[in-house]
């Protein structure tokens, strides 16, 4: 039915990105949705334009648009959320971080917050018979992108699976310019690491505060993956999952019977995010797999509808905290590491959530240097990010035990705070409190 239609939009990729004048704002897709092949020929372009300013978020594979003008003459890229790729890209003065609430992305576009994209290069499936072309693993905000774009490139991959919504999962080929065919994999995620022990009692303290119908949260790193095999090999039951992220380690849960959504107030019986990354087998059982709905960032991440259901846990990880409670989980000093993502929000939605908890986790200690540090510090590094502020700070979990920061005063938090930091640093972090005014006389570490 819509075949003319689509083989009148049919372009080369470099054929495609002619549109891109100097000076145009251009918006790429997220995640492993990044356009691989239309970065490739937008590269080729080094020269011919100007000033041009490139953002994503958390591109899975190293843009190359970047490596063709290192001295940004053509192309300026930005990110919401540093990979790994954009990290080292940063490092070298190549990537550039946008701060902002992930969540508010989308009212921040179609408000005119932000820059209006005038050119969007998004991946997306092949169109179904309805002439309907999905987002794939990274729903994110890509809808909004598309209203707000004056012209619109599809990068059509027939490997990216259709995962079902939701809402706003889908763009129609009468709204879009041009479209471009590249067959190739998602990149995917490295195995986990093998858990340390400290990491491993970290998760065995988080899996005493999940029970029954607890509805659950999972931020990026190694930690999920602990407390999801735990689970896996635990009693519970009847758990439902409304997170930002579909990682790997849902899979079992899922296949387990240990995740049904049965219990959820709302999506009840779905498994609810906005963006997926993992392994080959999360993208293959994500295709048009029921059990779940990805749905646009200013749906999963608002607070507000977090906090719906009942028993929400979130579980995210931070870089370091400092004796107030500032959490700190993106940057170190002037180096960002990743960014503000879905961590405030859902710290937010839980702890407003009827029976939620949300927890911030980090082993007490870390490497720096050859040398062993504490990840529990007097004050955060200056220049570091606060990406919850005190005001917010939840229940903090190391591998010596939790403390519940909420209602308790600066010389309290100081107190439970050093009784979670490695022994070896605990007389150096009191005198510190002491030097800050937050230790009194009835203060005592056990």
């Amino acid at each position: 039915m819509f075949a003319n239609e689509y083989r009148s939009k049919l372009r080369t990729p470099e054929e495609a990105v002619k549109v891109v004048k100097s000076g145009d704002w251009v918006f790429m897709s997220h995640f492993a949705m990044f356009p691989q092949a239309l970065d490739e020929a937008l590269a080729k372009r080094v020269g011919e334009v100007r000033d041009v300013m490139v953002r994503s978020v958390c591109a899975t594979v190293s843009p190359k648009i970047c490596a063709a003008d290192p001295e940004k003459k053509s192309f300026t890229y930005m990110s919401g959320y540093f990979s790994g790729h954009e990290r080292k890209l940063g490092q070298k003065g190549l990537c550039y971080y946008l701060p902002g609430n992930y969540s508010a992305s989308p009212v921040n576009i179609r408000n005119g917050n932000m820059y209006p994209p005038d050119v969007a290069l998004i991946q997306t499936t092949p169109p179904d018979n309805n002439g309907y072309f999905n987002f794939g693993t990274s729903v994110s905000y890509a809808r909004a992108i598309c209203e707000k774009a004056k012209l619109i490139i599809l990068e059509v991959n027939d490997q990216v699976p259709w995962v079902l919504g939701g809402e706003q999962e889908c763009i129609h080929i009468s709204e879009v310019d041009y479209i471009v065919e590249k067959s190739y994999p998602l990149p995917t995620l490295p195995p986990a690491k093998q858990e340390t022990e400290a990491e491993k009692a970290i998760a065995s303290l988080l899996i005493e505060e999940i029970e029954d119908g607890s509805c659950l949260q999972f931020g990026i790193g190694g930690m999920p993956n602990t407390i999801a095999k735990m689970i896996a090999d635990s009693d519970l039951k009847n758990l439902g999952i409304h997170s930002e992220m579909a990682t790997t380690s849902y899979i079992d849960l899922i296949l387990k019977g240990k995740v049904n959504g049965a219990m959820k107030n709302i999506d009840k019986y779905k498994t609810v995010f906005t963006f997926a990354m993992g392994t080959q087998q999360l993208y293959d059982f994500l295709h048009r797999n029921p059990a779940f709905a990805s749905f646009p960032v200013d749906i999963t991440n608002h607070p507000n509808r977090i906090a719906l259901n009942d028993k929400q846990i979130a579980i995210n990880n931070t870089v370091e905290i400092d004796l107030f409670g500032q959490i700190s989980s993106e940057s170190s000093g002037i180096r960002q590491i990743s960014g503000t993502g879905g961590q405030m929000d859902f710290t937010m939605g839980a702890a407003q959530s009827k029976g939620g908890k949300p927890f911030i986790c980090l082993t007490s200690t870390t490497m720096q240097g050859g040398k062993l540090i504490s990840r529990i510090v007097p004050s955060i590094k200056t220049f570091s990010a606060v990406t919850c502020p005190r005001t917010f700070a939840p229940t903090i979990v190391t591998e010596y035990g939790k403390a519940q920061l909420t209602g308790k005063s600066t010389f309290k938090r100081a107190e439970m705070l050093i009784e979670l930091a490695h022994p070896d640093f605990r007389e150096d972090l009191i005198k510190a409190a002491q030097a800050q005014n937050i230790w009194t006389r009835t203060n005592k570490i056990s």
